[in-house]
């Protein structure tokens, strides 16, 4: 196939650079299809991310490498592309991109973005956001019906509060409720209502679900990620193909769909007939605006959440209650698996008493990738058998060789 294409999108023509380079092997669809596909479920891609800021996650070298996520507009971007500058409590901007139409989605399937990552503010108002995120995160152990419980537990306190929930797939292991309201609160009060919801959510389903931010706190529960509403926080927005072998999709879903769901069902290969043939479960959104009155209520009502305990050490940082050490730091996923596996050999009497979710591999954010931290919670081990903390098997520093302004 030629090295290059372009595509009439509208009145735009876009460049497709590599039409026919393989993204995902196994059902064998090219960087052509994705953009394909893109435009065939525009309608509802744009409700959720456009007219919003959002962050490049570019997959340039495939979905088996990690991406880097850019928030800088690229200079030669098309006049098609509008653009909105976001100031961050660092003290650094960006003007990050804001796409408007189908062309918008083309352009940025072409530099290499699969998901969508916008912001939850609108470019016309960047200090007043216009959606609460729900994001119910499984712990591992965690399967699909105890998480559609916990929706169906989420939507009851919405609907006493007000609020209409929209469902979709994460497109991963979770599910997001996207709430619509009106751009009147701040990012700390908005976050302070998920918060508050979640902490309802973990009241009325105790076990089933936790608000507890500390991972190794949260056993085989489903975490109801209130974080996702802070001011920098993005999430992959509704049709949002994910990085999974199957090219599975973030897919919306209406309540009555939530039970019978499956993740898996959702595919590049399959929503577009689908969204073709019943159109978008989420059509009506943008209507269905709510206030937060009712849970910033709720909240005065449940009191502050409780803090966690500070170490002793006089440097004023939260201290884990939990009998935790960490074994590696690695740039990459496979290379965090690969070191877990090394300690599991090396300490087997411990690695054999483990619960699914004593295992923590958690993707931290780097200056623009990700990278991983591994690490092992000994509840289950008996104290007298707990390893002890040992030098890291890998140790990767994010930061080594990174200059920052001022410093």
């Amino acid at each position: 196939m030629a090295d290059e294409t372009f595509i009439d999108v509208g009145d735009h023509e876009v460049r497709i650079s590599h039409p026919g380079k393989i993204v995902f092997p196994s059902p064998g669809l090219t960087k052509l299809d994705l953009v394909e596909y893109y435009l065939a479920v525009a309608d509802g891609a744009l409700r959720g991310a456009g007219g919003r800021p959002m962050v490049l996650k570019r997959f340039v070298k495939g979905i088996d490498a990690e991406p880097f996520f850019q928030k800088r507009v690229p200079e030669n971007r098309p006049d098609f592309i509008d653009t909105a500058t976001l100031h961050y409590a660092s003290g650094r901007s960006a003007e990050e991109a804001v796409i408007r139409d189908a062309a918008g989605l083309a352009w940025v399937v072409n530099l290499g973005c699969l998901d969508l990552n916008p912001h939850a503010v609108r470019a016309e108002d960047l200090d007043h956001p216009d959606e609460l995120r729900i994001d119910l995160d499984p712990m591992p152990g965690v399967e699909w019906g105890q998480i559609v419980d916990v929706a169906l537990v989420v939507q009851d306190v919405l609907d006493e509060v007000g609020l209409v929930g929209w469902p979709k797939t994460s497109g991963s292991r979770g599910m997001h409720i996207l709430v619509r309201i009106a751009p009147e609160w701040e990012f700390r009060q908005v976050r302070l209502a998920a918060e508050t919801l979640a902490r309802e959510v973990e009241r009325r389903a105790p076990g089933l679900a936790t608000a507890r931010w500390w991972k190794e706190e949260r056993g085989e529960s489903v975490f109801v990620d209130f974080n996702q509403n802070a001011k920098d926080r993005t999430v992959a927005s509704a049709y949002s193909v994910r990085p999974r072998p199957d090219a599975r999709v973030s897919a919306p879903l209406s309540w009555s769909d939530v039970r019978t769901a499956r993740p898996e069902a959702f595919t590049v290969r399959t929503v577009p007939a689908r969204f073709a043939e019943h159109g978008d479960p989420h059509a009506g959104i943008d209507e269905a605006v709510g206030t937060l009155d009712g849970l910033l209520r709720l909240a005065e009502e449940l009191g502050p959440a409780e803090k966690p305990p500070r170490g002793t050490s006089g440097s004023g940082r939260r201290e884990s209650t939990m009998p935790l050490i960490e074994i590696a730091r690695t740039k990459t996923k496979p290379e965090a698996e690969a070191a877990l596996e090394e300690w599991k050999a090396q300490h087997p009497d411990a690695a054999g008493l483990l619960h699914p979710a004593d295992v923590l591999v958690d993707g931290m954010r780097g200056s623009s990738s990700l990278w991983y931290r591994v690490r092992i919670n000994l509840q289950h081990v008996p104290e007298a058998s707990r390893p002890p903390q040992e030098d890291f098997i890998a140790d990767y520093d994010p930061w080594a060789g990174k200059t920052w302004p001022g410093r």
